[in-house]
């Protein structure tokens, strides 16, 4: 058995999330393994490094699967590439050692949500974006962002229903940057809660359209109460760009994504 790892790029739109589900339920997991079987001609399971909610974009996925056929790396690129829908690609294939696992070996995960700032809604990008017609102060959201930097409990930026055993993260960094029409908030942790992101965005577009000040941000969390936050945001400007693993794994570096946003963003 050889074991790879693949990185995944999809749109979020038409899917139910990342996992599998019950039958007639569109999932990417459920696409990937069906396309990676027909190469491998055998069933392939994947586990990716993190889940994803319905309608949330990945250009930054990592997936491992093992599999005994043997195949070269752009067979695997190729073959599933050619057996996916659409809205799902395969970036690249590496092999690696039994020892990596997509979600337990990463180090730390990258999200970004992207806003479009504009009075009038988008037309061609509607599910790549936010809209907000609301003019937002950045500079009174970075301020907020600054406050929820490092270890928390963020119980209150997290979903009802998550799950996890812990609502302790660390958050390396909560940075926002400005691309024109489009505001981009960055997000980079150890690890992400259910709706973390999409909570903290909600908080952060409310105190940029002046309903609140900065240190709310802080008040929240400190409450501890998922209900004395913002309504969530819109999961179509979110996106999973990048998962960090240790650098003997050898895995590749691709722009953080989505295509049409500078790799690295200057404030």
């Amino acid at each position: 058995m050889a074991r790879i790892a693949l990185g995944i790029e999809y749109d979020g739109t038409d899917f139910r999330g990342w996992q599998t589900q019950q039958a007639g339920v569109r999932t990417v997991q459920e696409c990937l393994e069906e396309a990676l079987s027909k190469v491998a001609n055998h069933p392939v399971s994947v586990i990716c490094a993190g889940r994803t909610d319905a309608g949330v974009h990945g250009t930054g996925q990592v997936v491992h699967f093992d599999s005994d056929a043997p195949r070269e790396m752009k067979s695997w690129i190729m073959g599933g590439n050619t057996n996916l829908p659409y809205d799902i690609t395969i970036r690249w294939a590496v092999p690696v050692d039994d020892e990596f696992h997509a979600r337990f070996s990463a180090v730390s995960r990258r999200y970004r949500y992207v806003i479009y700032n504009h009075s009038r809604p988008p037309a061609l990008y509607r599910n790549q974006v936010t809209w907000n017609h609301r003019p937002l102060n950045v500079e009174a959201m970075r301020q907020a962002a600054a406050l929820l930097e490092g270890s928390h409990d963020f119980t209150s930026y997290r979903s009802v229903h998550c799950q996890a055993k812990s609502p302790n993260k660390t958050l390396h960094s909560l940075r926002l940057y400005e691309h024109g029409k489009v505001i981009v908030i960055e997000a980079h942790a150890n690890a992400f809660l259910m709706h973390m992101v999409r909570n903290m965005a909600g908080v952060l577009m409310t105190i940029g359209a002046g309903k609140r000040p900065p240190a709310w941000a802080a008040e929240v969390l400190a409450a501890r109460d998922r209900k004395v936050g913002a309504a969530t945001a819109h999961p179509y400007g979110l996106y999973l760009v990048e998962i960090e693993y240790p650098e003997h794994f050898g895995l590749p570096r691709e722009p953080l994504g989505p295509l049409w946003l500078p790799d690295r963003l200057a404030p």
